[in-house]
């Protein structure tokens, strides 16, 4: 089910003597009460006026400003126009690490997924969700450190029927029962997103998902002109909560892809919070003196 192979991580690390923006340098974990996510098919840089803009994406990108993007349909096929590896070009004009995962592969070129965060990358896999008979599909399974948690981001691409996707919803949840690889570290959290292509709400592929993960939010993403369909979901599971998951509806977002940008903020969970602040205020506390002449 695992491939490594496909997997990759491109782009420099920013320095941490470089006068970084707020694109780029990662926060410390003291300072992050929240991480900022977003799903977006960018429908390989063509907009709905069948213009290929990659400079329109990352300028989208720019402004929803995420921490953690997972991208479908990116492309690197090979073209006359400039900015034809989208992997390399995105991750530049974000200051973002990189971890690609190709789904499909042509004679022109790469197709498929990606994702796009400021934390340091410790693992990262490819999940193969291809079905017989149907074009080949993946996942990217990557673990993302966010300070001393570690945070397993799974970005994806459902096929276009509802059969092959219910096996590939199938194969994910499966993925994530496995058990942990001694080389690789417990995630105190799961992050999933992409584009899971189910119009039927909330039967078909997402009834499998809700009942693992718990219901995503139904926010219509497609087509971006006039979005009706609730084609991108954005799951959280363990110590983590999803808030304030909406559309990204600027007027760029409305033309540069056939998507809208589906953004979320991923908080720890109140019970996690109390208890490390129980532990911090038992360290507080003042040890009582020993009485050594008690016993005499």
């Amino acid at each position: 089910m695992f491939k490594n192979s496909e997997i990759t991580e491109i782009g420099e690390r920013p320095k941490r003597d470089e006068p970084a923006g707020r694109h780029t340098r990662a926060r410390p974990a003291a300072r992050i009460p929240s991480v900022r996510v977003v799903t977006y098919n960018i429908h390989t840089c063509v907009g709905v006026d069948r213009r290929y803009d990659p400079g329109r994406i990352s300028t989208v990108l720019r402004e929803i400003d995420a921490d953690i993007a997972c991208l479908q349909e990116v492309d690197a096929r090979l073209r006359i126009e400039r900015q034809a590896d989208q992997w390399a070009y995105l991750g530049a004009a974000t200051g973002c690490r990189v971890v690609t995962g190709s789904g499909v592969r042509q004679p022109r070129g790469r197709f498929g997924n990606a994702i796009l965060t400021r934390f340091p990358v410790l693992a990262a896999r490819s999940i193969d969700l291809t079905v017989t008979g149907y074009e080949p599909r993946g996942a990217i399974d990557a673990d993302v450190l966010i300070g001393e948690r570690v945070l397993r981001v799974i970005a994806t691409h459902f096929g276009l029927h509802g059969a092959e996707r219910r096996q590939q919803a199938n194969r994910l949840m499966a993925a994530l029962g496995d058990p942990i690889p001694a080389n690789r570290r417990e995630a105190h959290a799961v992050l999933l997103m992409g584009d899971l292509n189910e119009w039927r709400g909330r039967g078909g592929a997402i009834r499998s998902l809700d009942r693992r993960l718990g219901p995503s939010a139904a926010a219509r993403t497609f087509p971006s002109w006039m979005p009706v369909l609730a084609l991108d979901r954005i799951y959280a599971d363990g110590r983590a909560i999803l808030r304030d998951v909406s559309v990204y509806r600027s007027p760029l977002a409305r033309l540069a892809s056939d998507h809208l940008p589906l953004v979320g903020r991923l908080c720890w969970s109140p019970r996690e919070l109390r208890d490390r602040e129980r532990v911090r205020a038992s360290r507080r506390r003042p040890r009582p003196r020993s009485n050594n002449w008690a016993n005499i």
